[in-house]
């Protein structure tokens, strides 16, 4: 009887233990405009959290050579291109806080004058700049390396009225690299906006379905 006890309260300590441990761990989905969780496969468009910061994100020839850059519509009217998901996890279809994923912008092979037609987000190496400062710039092609996958988080300039950040730092899919993570934000060069990575804060941007 004695032993029937100690089993029961082990028991029920575990199944304590579980349950609450179990919100501590659970990952926040990242919504859309509508409140309704970003999917794998479906198209979004990336808008600036406030109207008076650029337009939605692009494609943009930043040199008139390839590769093609991610960046910004200068005009606040413009919808942009819009992009797909594709979270590191096969099994998961569901874009969640701080979990790495491949995103492409969605536009039909030959849109682009660039023998490579995939789309999907690089970061570039260190670049220079027309300022003479170095970057590094957010470019397009291939697929499938630790450079092809961001995250979406929640910081402290980003986290008002719905608003999520974009950040480099795919520990996730190399747990034994040494990476310099980076916050996606806006570089304006000759007038064209470019997305590039910045060591301190990110651009604030909400996913609207396309």
């Amino acid at each position: 009887m004695m032993m029937k006890l100690v089993l029961s309260s082990l028991t029920a300590s575990l199944i304590w233990l579980f349950l609450t441990a179990t919100p501590a761990t659970a990952q926040t989905p990242i919504l859309d405009t509508n409140g309704q969780p970003l999917r794998r496969g479906v198209e979004y468009h990336i808008k600036p959290a406030t109207t008076d910061n650029g337009g939605a994100f692009t494609l943009v020839d930043r040199n008139g050579s390839c590769p093609w850059y991610a960046g910004q519509e200068n005009a606040t009217s413009s919808s942009g291109i819009p992009v797909t998901f594709s979270p590191f996890l096969k099994a998961e279809n569901v874009v969640m806080e701080s979990m790495s994923f491949e995103v492409a912008f969605a536009i039909r092979p030959g849109a682009t004058t660039c023998p490579d037609t995939k789309t999907n987000w690089k970061v570039s190496t260190m670049d220079t700049h027309t300022s003479g400062a170095q970057a590094r710039l957010i470019e397009t092609g291939g697929n499938g390396t630790v450079l092809h996958y961001f995250q979406v988080y929640l910081g402290s300039e980003v986290e008002k009225n719905g608003s999520y950040g974009l950040r480099w730092c795919p520990a996730e899919v190399c747990p034994y690299c040494r990476i310099d993570c980076g916050f996606v934000d806006v570089l304006v060069e000759n007038g064209k906006r470019l997305l590039a990575l910045n060591e301190t804060s990110a651009f604030p941007v909400v996913f609207e379905r396309a």
